[in-house]
């Protein structure tokens, strides 16, 4: 074998295919397409998962379970270690200015303070959920923890606050 075989036939930029530049091109006439049917027609998509004639993978493979997680609450986690490389002392540590700092980024609906790291500067957190080991550090360090409401969910026509795992 020669070594220079190897890196041979591979590119960084590939060029695209040009279609229907003739019969030259090797793409010219039916442009890849073939002749007749759904694929050739213009606006021709097929969805994910598609097999032609046979039942699908999806279809095949068995379903075993419950699976809960499209029902789960999303929950974003702040370590202590970021509150004190982000913020000031006496600040106020609430979802909205965690946005602003891009610790909490996206939708969710529990943001939930971690204890992974020190904390020396006096905060008042607002959040969801603390975990054990933050709250014991946010309190120490001066500051102090408020627990926001979580989101509201109907059950049968009555409100429940959802649970807190």
């Amino acid at each position: 074998m020669i070594i220079d075989d190897v890196h041979r036939g591979i590119h960084k930029r590939k060029k695209r295919k040009r279609i229907g530049r003739g019969p030259g091109s090797g793409h010219g006439k039916t442009s890849g397409r073939g002749h007749k049917g759904e694929g050739s027609r213009r606006g021709h998509s097929q969805r994910m998962g598609f097999a032609g004639g046979q039942m699908p993978l999806f279809r095949i493979v068995a379903k075993r379970g419950f699976n809960n997680k499209a029902f789960a609450d999303k929950v974003v986690a702040v370590n202590v270690r970021m509150l004190q490389e982000k913020f000031a002392d006496g600040d106020v540590v609430s979802p909205e200015s965690l946005r602003l700092k891009g610790l909490a980024k996206g939708n969710y609906d529990v943001l939930k303070i971690l204890g992974d790291g020190d904390l020396t500067i006096k905060l008042t957190v607002q959040a969801h959920r603390f975990s054990a080991s933050a709250k014991e550090k946010i309190e120490k360090a001066g500051g102090s923890t408020e627990e926001l409401p979580t989101k509201q969910v109907t059950v049968g026509g009555q409100k429940m606050e959802s649970q807190d795992s």
